[in-house]
């Protein structure tokens, strides 16, 4: 008798990006043959027996112990966003502020440091200049990444990785990856990048060089503004036996007597480090739901992007023209400083993230804030709805002046998050906002 049942693909390995955003990480539902992925929602999980559990507990077994560690839900948008950005192992957690602190805090403990480049977003240099400071890692930042005399500078015998992002919020200051990359590399330390503004649909940073990549995934990976979430990707390939620098979680047995993550687990020993012995103990988990909102947000990442990027580049340049307008911060524009490295990584296309600044200081700001009718005014960036704000008096309103001028963040400069509604209506918005 011949089998004609229709067997379904579930080893997505080879295709191409926009099959796998839709289809990665999903698993079969034996039970009721349910095509999208159910929600799992629970706390616990049951052992098959005594040796079961404790096998599990050992990491002898690869069944789930608690959902603060890992749940089947997490799991799909785990195994699609690894496979989207080629890394090993992912893990999701609730934000991606939680992402980017168990991320670090996976490598530097206290007493040690991080190098940094300047421009980074906002709530990443508070966490760092608080949090992460009243825990005794401290954070140092290279203003120039190009200089390679100043990272020499910078970079200690404690320090246990470079950070940096893709394309910074909001100056769209766009980083020399392969450059950093090569900084990292000399000095033997782990490069961390945090690509979520550009997405691994523009490019993936584990491909440059990086050795973890992380994401606030409540932004563009979801897209719908509708929950937070963080992921953390395992790149594989940073060699920490070798490494001058001691990396103690991943290369020191976690029980005595036992394995190491590294002798354990190999190419994700990273990841499983930084789930077992982070996020598991600080308990930053992510929600089932707001799992399941992830990878159901990740199916249609390709289609978003095209609108974003496309009605961005079209926006930036038409607000450079204008004379209600001082300046535009878009690295795609001609003259801005980066525009042959926006055309090297992006064709030009630097994301849909960037800064305007206004005539007429904080007070047209205001106005222009003000007027805005189909912008909505509010934090956030990254989902469909196109968004603005003043950071000199939010997102930066902890900040020195003097540091505000360090970093570009001046009284007329408004940041927008170009959504995907049509680019004519956001430039009539703009326009009469602009008007005097």
């Amino acid at each position: 008798m011949t089998d004609d049942r229709n067997t379904p693909e579930y080893d997505w390995e080879g295709y191409a990006f926009a099959t796998r955003q839709v289809h990665a990480g999903e698993v079969d539902d034996p039970a009721n043959g349910a095509r999208v992925q159910p929600i799992a929602m629970t706390a616990g999980y049951r052992f098959d027996s005594f040796d079961d559990a404790v096998g599990r507990f050992a990491g002898e077994a690869d069944g789930l112990i608690y959902s603060r560690q890992r749940n089947p839900s997490g799991a799909v948008a785990e195994r699609r966003i690894a496979s989207l950005e080629g890394g090993t192992e992912a893990i999701v957690v609730a934000s991606g502020q939680a992402a980017i602190t168990a991320a670090l805090f996976a490598l530097a403990q206290h007493g040690e440091r991080i190098v940094s480049t300047a421009s980074i977003y906002s709530g990443t240099r508070v966490l760092f200049g608080r949090s992460f400071a009243r825990m005794g890692v401290a954070v140092d930042y290279v203003w120039n990444e190009l200089d390679d005399d100043e990272w020499d500078r910078m970079i200690t015998p404690t320090t246990k990785a470079i950070f940096t992002e893709t394309i910074p919020n909001p100056k769209n200051d766009i980083v020399d990856l392969a450059h950093v990359a090569r900084v990292a590399a000399r000095h033997g330390i782990p490069l961390v990048v945090d690509n979520t503004i550009a997405t691994p649909y523009l490019i993936r940073p584990i491909e440059f060089g990086a050795a973890v990549v992380v994401h606030s995934s409540t932004k563009f990976l979801s897209g719908h503004g509708a929950a937070l979430s963080g992921t953390i990707v395992d790149g594989g390939t940073f060699d920490w036996a070798a490494s001058a620098r001691h990396y103690p979680l991943i290369v020191e047995p976690p029980a005595k007597g036992g394995p190491s993550f590294l002798t354990r687990y190999g190419s994700t020993a990273y990841a499983r480090a930084a789930r077992e012995a982070v996020v598991n103990d600080i308990g930053p988990a992510l929600s089932p739901f707001n799992a399941f909102l992830l990878h159901q947000g990740i199916e249609t990442l390709s289609l978003r992007m095209e609108q974003h990027l496309t009605s961005a580049a079209t926006i930036a340049h038409w607000l450079a023209e204008q004379p209600q307008v001082e300046s535009v911060d878009f690295a795609g524009l001609t003259g801005s400083g980066r525009t042959a490295l926006a055309a090297e990584l992006y064709g030009g296309r630097t994301g849909s993230i960037f800064a305007v600044t206004v005539r007429g200081g904080q007070e047209g700001a205001r106005r222009f804030l003000n007027r805005l009718r189909i912008f909505s005014h509010m934090t956030n960036i990254g989902d469909t709805r196109s968004m603005a704000l003043h950071p000199s008096t939010t997102t930066h309103a902890s900040f020195t002046t003097e540091l505000k001028e360090q970093l570009g963040i001046m009284p007329g400069l408004v940041r927008l998050s170009i959504g995907i509604e049509d680019a004519g209506d956001l430039i009539g918005d703009l326009e009469q906002a602009l008007c005097p």
